[in-house]
Protein backbone atom coordinates (compact mmCIF):
# COMPACT_ATOMS: atom_id res chain seq x y z
CA UNK A 1 0.00 0.00 0.00
CA UNK A 2 1.11 3.54 -1.01
CA UNK A 3 1.72 5.64 2.57
CA UNK A 4 2.57 8.87 1.49
CA UNK A 5 0.30 11.19 -1.14
CA UNK A 6 0.66 14.95 0.13
CA UNK A 7 2.06 15.35 -3.35
CA UNK A 8 -0.17 13.17 -5.35
CA UNK A 9 -1.96 14.76 -8.54
CA UNK A 10 -4.72 13.22 -10.67
CA UNK A 11 -5.25 13.31 -14.33
CA UNK A 12 -7.83 12.51 -16.88
CA UNK A 13 -7.17 12.29 -20.46
CA UNK A 14 -10.62 11.65 -22.78
CA UNK A 15 -11.21 11.56 -26.28
CA UNK A 16 -13.24 9.64 -28.24
CA UNK A 17 -11.54 6.86 -28.91
CA UNK A 18 -10.39 5.93 -25.01
CA UNK A 19 -10.26 7.87 -21.42
CA UNK A 20 -6.70 7.44 -19.57
CA UNK A 21 -7.21 8.04 -15.97
CA UNK A 22 -3.73 8.24 -13.91
CA UNK A 23 -2.32 9.70 -10.92
CA UNK A 24 1.29 10.63 -9.77
CA UNK A 25 2.69 9.34 -6.03
CA UNK A 26 6.19 10.27 -4.78
CA UNK A 27 7.16 10.22 -8.69
CA UNK A 28 5.52 7.00 -9.31
CA UNK A 29 2.63 6.77 -12.31
CA UNK A 30 -0.34 4.82 -11.88
CA UNK A 31 -2.42 4.92 -14.95
CA UNK A 32 -6.23 2.81 -15.63
CA UNK A 33 -8.47 3.02 -19.34
CA UNK A 34 -11.37 2.76 -20.75
CA UNK A 35 -13.53 3.71 -23.10
CA UNK A 36 -14.69 6.72 -25.15
CA UNK A 37 -15.02 9.90 -23.30
CA UNK A 38 -16.68 12.92 -25.06
CA UNK A 39 -18.59 15.18 -22.82
CA UNK A 40 -20.44 17.03 -25.43
CA UNK A 41 -22.05 14.23 -27.59
CA UNK A 42 -22.48 11.41 -24.36
CA UNK A 43 -22.19 13.43 -20.84
CA UNK A 44 -23.16 10.16 -19.00
CA UNK A 45 -21.38 7.84 -21.13
CA UNK A 46 -18.23 10.03 -20.55
CA UNK A 47 -19.13 10.16 -17.10
CA UNK A 48 -19.55 6.77 -16.56
CA UNK A 49 -16.11 5.86 -18.44
CA UNK A 50 -14.22 8.64 -16.00
CA UNK A 51 -15.45 7.02 -12.91
CA UNK A 52 -14.86 3.73 -14.16
CA UNK A 53 -11.26 4.77 -14.50
CA UNK A 54 -10.96 6.35 -11.12
CA UNK A 55 -12.63 2.66 -9.57
CA UNK A 56 -9.75 0.62 -11.70
CA UNK A 57 -7.02 3.86 -10.60
CA UNK A 58 -8.68 3.30 -7.00
CA UNK A 59 -8.41 -0.70 -6.81
CA UNK A 60 -4.69 -0.30 -7.71
CA UNK A 61 -2.92 2.11 -5.58
CA UNK A 62 -5.30 0.97 -2.80
CA UNK A 63 -6.47 4.28 -2.25
CA UNK A 64 -10.27 5.47 -1.86
CA UNK A 65 -11.87 7.76 -4.87
CA UNK A 66 -12.82 10.18 -2.59
CA UNK A 67 -9.62 11.13 -1.24
CA UNK A 68 -8.64 10.57 -4.63
CA UNK A 69 -11.17 13.55 -6.03
CA UNK A 70 -9.11 16.09 -3.67
CA UNK A 71 -6.07 15.95 -4.86
CA UNK A 72 -4.89 18.89 -7.61
CA UNK A 73 -6.15 17.44 -10.77
CA UNK A 74 -6.30 18.27 -14.42
CA UNK A 75 -9.48 17.10 -16.58
CA UNK A 76 -8.90 17.45 -19.96
CA UNK A 77 -11.64 16.05 -22.00
CA UNK A 78 -12.95 16.29 -25.93
CA UNK A 79 -16.40 18.21 -26.03
CA UNK A 80 -15.30 20.24 -23.59
CA UNK A 81 -16.83 23.63 -24.90
CA UNK A 82 -17.30 26.04 -22.26
CA UNK A 83 -17.19 26.93 -18.79
CA UNK A 84 -20.87 25.47 -18.22
CA UNK A 85 -20.16 21.95 -19.08
CA UNK A 86 -16.77 22.31 -17.13
CA UNK A 87 -18.61 22.55 -14.22
CA UNK A 88 -20.85 20.09 -14.90
CA UNK A 89 -18.83 17.54 -14.75
CA UNK A 90 -16.80 19.26 -11.79
CA UNK A 91 -19.97 19.09 -9.82
CA UNK A 92 -20.97 15.60 -11.08
CA UNK A 93 -17.10 13.87 -10.00
CA UNK A 94 -16.85 16.05 -6.99
CA UNK A 95 -13.96 17.46 -7.90
CA UNK A 96 -12.85 20.29 -5.20
CA UNK A 97 -9.34 21.19 -6.76
CA UNK A 98 -9.19 20.83 -10.69
CA UNK A 99 -9.37 22.63 -13.70
CA UNK A 100 -11.96 21.14 -16.19
CA UNK A 101 -11.05 22.08 -19.92
CA UNK A 102 -11.10 20.04 -23.20
CA UNK A 103 -8.35 18.01 -24.26
CA UNK A 104 -6.24 20.11 -26.25
CA UNK A 105 -3.66 21.62 -23.55
CA UNK A 106 -3.02 18.31 -22.36
CA UNK A 107 -1.79 17.62 -25.97
CA UNK A 108 0.01 20.27 -26.02
CA UNK A 109 1.80 20.24 -22.51
CA UNK A 110 2.61 16.54 -23.34
CA UNK A 111 4.13 17.15 -26.95
CA UNK A 112 6.30 20.40 -25.72
CA UNK A 113 6.66 19.97 -22.15
CA UNK A 114 7.48 23.70 -21.06
CA UNK A 115 9.27 24.75 -24.24
CA UNK A 116 7.85 27.54 -27.08
CA UNK A 117 7.13 25.86 -29.95
CA UNK A 118 3.96 24.56 -32.42
CA UNK A 119 1.54 21.51 -32.51
CA UNK A 120 -0.33 20.76 -35.21
CA UNK A 121 -2.59 17.72 -34.63
CA UNK A 122 -4.01 15.75 -37.13
CA UNK A 123 -5.85 12.83 -36.53
CA UNK A 124 -8.98 11.69 -37.23
CA UNK A 125 -9.57 15.79 -36.00
CA UNK A 126 -7.43 18.31 -36.01
CA UNK A 127 -6.29 21.46 -34.08
CA UNK A 128 -3.30 23.59 -34.28
CA UNK A 129 -2.03 25.55 -31.49
CA UNK A 130 1.54 27.65 -30.36
CA UNK A 131 2.97 27.86 -26.51
CA UNK A 132 5.06 30.80 -26.16
CA UNK A 133 6.17 31.94 -22.21
CA UNK A 134 3.97 29.31 -20.76
CA UNK A 135 0.95 30.90 -22.58
CA UNK A 136 -1.36 28.30 -25.31
CA UNK A 137 -3.28 29.53 -28.46
CA UNK A 138 -5.24 27.67 -30.35
CA UNK A 139 -6.96 27.30 -33.49
CA UNK A 140 -9.47 24.60 -35.00
CA UNK A 141 -10.79 21.47 -33.14
CA UNK A 142 -14.30 22.61 -34.95
CA UNK A 143 -16.06 19.15 -35.67
CA UNK A 144 -15.77 17.84 -39.10
CA UNK A 145 -18.74 19.74 -40.54
CA UNK A 146 -16.70 23.37 -39.42
CA UNK A 147 -13.95 22.63 -39.51
CA UNK A 148 -10.80 20.23 -38.56
CA UNK A 149 -8.46 20.75 -41.90
CA UNK A 150 -5.93 18.87 -42.86
CA UNK A 151 -7.42 15.69 -40.43
CA UNK A 152 -8.01 12.21 -41.64
CA UNK A 153 -11.26 12.84 -42.69
CA UNK A 154 -10.67 16.39 -44.30
CA UNK A 155 -8.38 14.14 -46.90
CA UNK A 156 -10.54 11.60 -47.18
CA UNK A 157 -13.22 13.96 -48.09
CA UNK A 158 -11.29 15.77 -50.19
CA UNK A 159 -10.34 13.02 -52.21
CA UNK A 160 -13.64 11.66 -53.08
CA UNK A 161 -14.66 15.74 -54.27
CA UNK A 162 -11.44 15.11 -56.08
CA UNK A 163 -12.74 12.23 -57.42
CA UNK A 164 -16.09 13.49 -58.57
CA UNK A 165 -14.22 16.47 -60.38
CA UNK A 166 -11.89 14.47 -61.93
CA UNK A 167 -15.34 12.32 -63.66
CA UNK A 168 -17.08 16.00 -64.53
CA UNK A 169 -13.68 16.61 -66.41
CA UNK A 170 -12.67 19.17 -64.20
CA UNK A 171 -9.70 18.01 -62.40
CA UNK A 172 -7.10 15.71 -63.67
CA UNK A 173 -7.60 11.78 -63.88
CA UNK A 174 -5.15 9.75 -61.36
CA UNK A 175 -5.24 6.17 -60.35
CA UNK A 176 -6.60 7.78 -56.95
CA UNK A 177 -8.66 9.22 -58.36
CA UNK A 178 -9.73 6.27 -60.36
CA UNK A 179 -9.57 3.80 -57.64
CA UNK A 180 -11.94 5.87 -55.28
CA UNK A 181 -15.08 6.15 -58.86
CA UNK A 182 -14.26 2.17 -58.90
CA UNK A 183 -14.19 1.65 -55.84
CA UNK A 184 -17.40 3.55 -54.60
CA UNK A 185 -19.13 2.65 -57.57
CA UNK A 186 -19.25 5.63 -59.89
CA UNK A 187 -20.43 9.11 -58.80
CA UNK A 188 -23.41 8.07 -57.29
CA UNK A 189 -22.03 5.73 -54.42
CA UNK A 190 -19.31 8.42 -53.67
CA UNK A 191 -22.65 10.40 -52.80
CA UNK A 192 -24.46 7.44 -51.68
CA UNK A 193 -21.25 7.42 -49.19
CA UNK A 194 -21.05 10.72 -48.11
CA UNK A 195 -24.16 11.16 -47.22
CA UNK A 196 -23.91 8.78 -43.82
CA UNK A 197 -20.59 8.46 -43.40
CA UNK A 198 -18.87 9.46 -40.06
CA UNK A 199 -15.75 11.06 -39.64
CA UNK A 200 -13.80 8.09 -39.23
CA UNK A 201 -15.54 6.46 -42.23
CA UNK A 202 -14.08 9.66 -44.21
CA UNK A 203 -10.49 9.02 -42.12
CA UNK A 204 -10.54 5.84 -43.09
CA UNK A 205 -9.85 6.45 -46.95
CA UNK A 206 -7.08 8.69 -45.71
CA UNK A 207 -3.82 6.16 -45.83
CA UNK A 208 -5.04 5.86 -49.61
CA UNK A 209 -4.64 8.86 -50.53
CA UNK A 210 -0.81 8.71 -48.65
CA UNK A 211 0.12 6.04 -50.23
CA UNK A 212 -0.83 7.28 -53.91
CA UNK A 213 1.27 10.98 -52.95
CA UNK A 214 4.54 8.92 -51.95
CA UNK A 215 4.45 7.49 -55.53
CA UNK A 216 3.72 10.50 -57.17
CA UNK A 217 0.28 10.75 -57.42
CA UNK A 218 -0.60 14.31 -58.46
CA UNK A 219 -4.21 14.34 -57.06
CA UNK A 220 -3.16 12.69 -53.50
CA UNK A 221 0.06 15.45 -53.84
CA UNK A 222 -2.13 18.43 -54.36
CA UNK A 223 -4.23 17.19 -51.11
CA UNK A 224 -1.75 16.73 -49.14
CA UNK A 225 -0.32 19.94 -50.09
CA UNK A 226 -3.01 21.66 -49.05
CA UNK A 227 -3.28 20.44 -46.17
CA UNK A 228 0.05 21.49 -45.69
CA UNK A 229 -0.16 24.82 -47.02
CA UNK A 230 -3.41 25.36 -44.23
CA UNK A 231 -0.38 24.29 -41.07
CA UNK A 232 1.69 26.98 -42.13
CA UNK A 233 -1.15 29.46 -42.84
CA UNK A 234 -2.31 29.31 -39.12
CA UNK A 235 0.97 28.76 -37.53
CA UNK A 236 1.77 31.71 -38.63
CA UNK A 237 -1.34 33.67 -38.00
CA UNK A 238 -0.96 32.25 -34.29
CA UNK A 239 2.73 33.71 -34.14
CA UNK A 240 5.14 30.91 -34.58
CA UNK A 241 8.75 31.73 -35.05
CA UNK A 242 11.20 30.13 -36.94
CA UNK A 243 13.63 28.42 -35.03
CA UNK A 244 10.54 26.99 -32.64
CA UNK A 245 9.63 23.42 -31.98
CA UNK A 246 7.27 22.23 -34.77
CA UNK A 247 4.99 18.38 -33.24
CA UNK A 248 2.94 17.01 -35.51
CA UNK A 249 0.66 14.55 -34.08
CA UNK A 250 -1.63 12.39 -35.00
CA UNK A 251 -1.98 9.64 -37.78
CA UNK A 252 -1.71 11.94 -40.39
CA UNK A 253 0.17 14.55 -39.37
CA UNK A 254 4.01 13.45 -40.14
CA UNK A 255 2.59 12.90 -43.65
CA UNK A 256 2.66 16.67 -44.07
CA UNK A 257 5.88 17.42 -42.93
CA UNK A 258 7.33 17.10 -46.96
CA UNK A 259 5.35 19.23 -47.68
CA UNK A 260 6.25 22.23 -45.27
CA UNK A 261 8.61 24.88 -46.32
CA UNK A 262 12.64 24.47 -45.68
CA UNK A 263 12.15 26.80 -41.97
CA UNK A 264 9.39 24.75 -40.78
CA UNK A 265 10.18 21.32 -41.86
CA UNK A 266 13.95 21.72 -40.14
CA UNK A 267 11.83 22.60 -36.60
CA UNK A 268 9.74 19.22 -36.86
CA UNK A 269 10.87 17.32 -33.74
CA UNK A 270 8.92 14.15 -32.00
CA UNK A 271 6.67 15.31 -29.41
CA UNK A 272 8.36 14.80 -25.82
CA UNK A 273 5.51 13.04 -24.40
CA UNK A 274 1.69 11.81 -24.74
CA UNK A 275 -1.36 13.81 -23.73
CA UNK A 276 -1.65 12.14 -20.57
CA UNK A 277 1.97 13.10 -19.42
CA UNK A 278 0.68 16.59 -20.48
CA UNK A 279 -2.49 16.60 -18.18
CA UNK A 280 0.13 15.14 -14.83
CA UNK A 281 2.31 18.16 -15.58
CA UNK A 282 -0.86 20.85 -15.63
CA UNK A 283 -2.01 18.97 -12.40
CA UNK A 284 1.29 19.72 -10.92
CA UNK A 285 1.28 22.94 -12.09
CA UNK A 286 -2.40 23.43 -9.77
CA UNK A 287 -0.97 21.76 -7.11
CA UNK A 288 2.56 24.12 -6.98
CA UNK A 289 -0.25 27.48 -7.37
CA UNK A 290 -1.37 26.46 -3.49
CA UNK A 291 1.95 25.13 -1.38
Amino acid sequence: MIESHDSAVLAVDGGGTRCRVACEIDGAVHCSETGAANVSTDFDGALKQIRAGLDALSRQVEIKVEDMIGWPAFIGLAGVTDAGIAGRLSDALGLTNARVEDDRPAAVRGALGAQDGLVAHCGTGSFIAVQADGAMRFAGGWGSVLGDEASAQWVGRRALSEALCAYDGTQIGTRLTQSLLTDMGGPAGIVRFAKNASPAQFGALAPQVTSEAKEGDRVAVQILQAGSDYIVEIANGLGWQPGRTICLTGGIAGHYATYLPDNMRSAVRPPLGEPLTGALALAKEIRNEHL
